[in-house]
């Protein structure tokens, strides 16, 4: 995992536009549930000028979304990639800041539509270093709560000792830590009380969760 910390210890993904810009958008679009339609996306992403648009027809929630996966492959160096809005791109904030990025990393701009955010200018990659702030806040604040609520529960006897045991506070708690890039599955596990294998049993889409939590996964599916 590469770091994305500058000498002040604070993000430093949105310094710089990339250094070569192509001037070629591409658009990625998709629908959350099967009464959507992608005509008005589609539209949207038209009329900004993206050369070629990908598009993914299944909710993000139980698809691994292919269609972005080959977007991704597609993008070079210059790019711009450009979404209708932020919730059709990532399907959490984390995920979104991980993607981002990644993009980022691979000299990628990114600009959502709705949101009218360019990472290319100065304002929109101050915008999502805020974002980046905001997702660090939220994990210390579910790594917090995730702790006092286990020790609470240890203390009445609902939890302890045995690593099967598998709360719906447990799973909800691994379900909201998964996502972190800076937490492995084994640490996650130990921090909530239970075996890696009762995390694996009892979440089922526990590798989507954890494939929006690599920084370097758009590097890898570039490949």
């Amino acid at each position: 995992m590469s770091d994305l910390s500058g000498p002040s210890g604070h993000p430093e993904l949105f310094v710089a536009e990339p250094l070569v810009r192509t001037e070629i958008k591409i658009g990625y679009a998709r629908v959350s549930t099967g009464g959507q339609r992608l005509e008005r996306q589609i539209d949207a992403l038209t009329a900004a000028g993206c050369r070629k648009i990908f598009s993914d027809k299944k909710s993000g929630k139980t698809d691994l979304r292919p269609e972005l996966k080959a977007c991704h492959a597609f993008l070079d160096a210059g790019d711009t990639l450009v979404v209708p809005s932020l919730d059709r791109y990532g399907r959490s904030l984390q995920d979104l800041i991980n993607m981002v990025a990644a993009l980022r990393e691979r000299g990628i701009g990114f600009t959502s539509l709705h949101e009218n955010l360019d990472t290319t200018t100065p304002g929109g990659r101050l915008v999502f270093h805020v974002f980046a702030a905001l997702a660090e806040f939220i994990r210390e604040l579910i790594v917090q709560g995730t702790r006092e609520g286990l020790a609470a529960a240890r203390a009445r006897g609902r939890v302890g000792g045995r690593p099967t045991v598998a709360t719906e506070e447990v799973i909800r708690a691994a379900r909201d830590l998964l996502p972190d890039p800076g937490r492995s599955i084994t640490s996650i596990a130990k921090l909530l009380g239970v075996s890696p294998g009762t995390l694996y049993n009892h979440i089922p889409d526990l590798r989507e969760l954890r494939a929006g939590a690599v920084p370097r996964q758009l590097e890898a599916s570039a490949k």
